[in-house]
């Protein structure tokens, strides 16, 4: 009840409340980073007329880089907090908050610049692609880490990350108009307006990281000023207790792979989430080709524009009334109720088949919607493998940044496999290549011809746009509730967890800091 107090009284003080200004951070990122998806291709492709070889070399350094720089980063930040004895008694203090605002107000703004370094062209296409993906990377990591791990710093109980997770999907959902503007300004034969648009963007982003952050770090300096006395008279104590403990030795980095791994829930979490991943963007991969030719006969392109629009939107929007089950029924539970729904949606539309326009209208949106609502609900379980780890392991301080650096680590390939199993499972039953122009006439012939044995067993390219939207939501599904079944994080274990944590840091953590 004291933290809550004490709460109280910073949110009066500086007006706006933690969580508000925690979730601002959310609308800096994705103003800039749906943009970023939805045009970055195809500004390569069409307007920079790139090569298919510097695109795909670009892309595979691109994988690389993308799976290793989580760990990496993940590392670089916490790794004074597994092996440094002074910040033994001082768990999840101020200046462990004050540590991850720093770094996004360093590359906050650097992240919104490397964002501008794709829409004018100063170098080679395969070159500046290249650059421009691996910069852009490398600041979004940065930024997306800390402020992950923010979410797990700034509370321990699962009330108050949901308040705060609440706060991120409501300016996610804002962040997302950007896509809607960016389509009245985006022009390949003319492409100086999208980019007065794109250097807009990036001039807020820049100046909400700057002016955000601050105010947060002020916020956060008057708590450590009026405890400096307190925490450097424990420091003294703490040091003329005598021996070394356990937790003064440093952990190496083969140290903590070796704990990860014996770690159960986080190795059912990450096999889990690979699946997740995936799913995710199979969908976004594969949205416009199933538009294309699952829909485009029955519905009016202004229809299929405001289709995607909505499934842009929906997932944050949805993911508030997620956030309030979560706080009613917990995050496993609700979790689990969303692939068993992913499950039953799916089987249904198999039934009803490729035919019910309107039931397929409402399916592709809704798959994404809870696809993606999910996605977003995981960062919440990951803050509580950060709990069971800093509890079994004894931690002398939460490594949030870098067990979030891991679980990318693990989930990433699945942004790879999609497309590439996506691909081969379409070109495998129809005959139908991405990346070969004539083989769009060849899935035509064979919808038009009722006899395909002589080509091998393919089906016309409709129906096997249908096979996949179904039934790869159907087999993901079933591997998710397989994995989901053997993950024991939730009830009365989770409850222990925290109840560990919060009793080890009651005397030098704000449980709740202005929330």
């Amino acid at each position: 009840m004291g933290s809550r107090g004490c709460d109280c009284r910073l949110a009066v003080s500086t007006g706006v409340p933690t969580a508000v200004l925690y979730g601002s951070l959310s609308l800096f990122v994705s103003i800039l980073h749906n943009v970023f998806l939805l045009y970055y291709v195809e500004t390569f492709v069409s307007v920079y007329k790139i090569d298919k070889l510097s695109f795909w070399v670009g892309e595979t350094v691109f994988l690389i880089w993308n799976s290793l720089n989580d760990p990496l980063f993940g590392w670089l930040s916490d790794r004074s907090f597994l092996s440094s004895p002074q910040s033994g008694p001082q768990i999840s203090s101020p200046e462990v908050v004050l540590k991850r605002l720093a770094a996004l107000s360093r590359n906050g703004p650097l992240f919104a610049l490397s964002f501008l370094a794709f829409w004018v062209s100063w170098a080679r296409p395969g070159l500046q692609f290249l650059v421009c993906l691996c910069l852009y990377d490398g600041f979004l990591t940065v930024v997306d880490l800390n402020h992950h791990a923010l979410l797990a710093d700034l509370a321990v109980s699962a009330y108050d990350r949901t308040r705060l997770n609440f706060h991120c999907s409501l300016f996610s959902a804002l962040g997302s108009l950007s896509v809607f503007l960016s389509y009245s300004v985006w022009d390949k034969g003319d492409f100086y307006s999208f980019r007065l648009f794109c250097v807009a963007l990036a001039v807020v982003s820049a100046l909400g990281f700057t002016a955000v952050s601050r105010l947060l770090k002020s916020r956060f300096q008057k708590e450590v000023r009026l405890r400096r006395d307190e925490a450097l008279k424990l420091k003294e104590l703490s040091i003329g207790q005598g021996p070394l403990t356990q937790q003064e030795k440093p952990v190496t980095i083969g140290e903590y792979l070796r704990q990860l791994s014996k770690h159960r829930n986080f190795m059912w979490f990450a096999s889990m989430n690979l699946v997740q991943v995936f799913h995710c963007h199979f969908n976004n991969n594969f949205f416009p080709l199933f538009l294309e030719h699952l829909l485009s006969d029955s519905i009016s392109a202004s229809t299929g524009s405001i289709l995607l629009g909505i499934s842009y939107i929906a997932p944050h929007l949805n993911n508030l009334y997620f956030l309030t089950l979560c706080q009613r029924y917990g995050v496993y539970t609700v979790i689990r109720w969303l692939f068993l729904v992913k499950l039953a949606l799916s089987v249904a539309m198999l039934l009803a088949g490729a035919d019910q326009v309107y039931l397929l209208c409402i399916f592709i949106a809704s798959n994404r919607v809870f696809t993606e609502g999910t996605c977003k609900l995981l960062n919440l379980v990951i803050t509580d493998l950060v709990d069971e780890d800093f509890v079994v392991n004894q931690r002398p301080q939460a490594a949030s940044a870098l067990l979030f650096g891991m679980v990318a680590l693990v989930t990433k390939p699945g942004q790879t496999f999609a497309p590439l199993i996506g691909t081969w499972l379409l070109c495998v039953y129809t005959g139908y290549d991405i990346f070969e122009r004539n083989s769009i006439q060849d899935s035509a012939a064979a919808m038009a011809s009722p006899v395909s044995g002589q080509a091998g067993f393919t089906v016309p390219l409709r129906q096997g746009c249908f096979y996949l939207l179904v039934f790869v939501p159907i087999s993901c599904a079933l591997l998710q509730l397989l994995a989901w079944s053997r993950f024991t994080l939730h009830g009365r274990r989770l409850q222990g967890v925290k109840a560990q944590r919060q009793g080890t840091q009651h005397s030098h953590l704000m449980d709740v800091k202005a929330i």
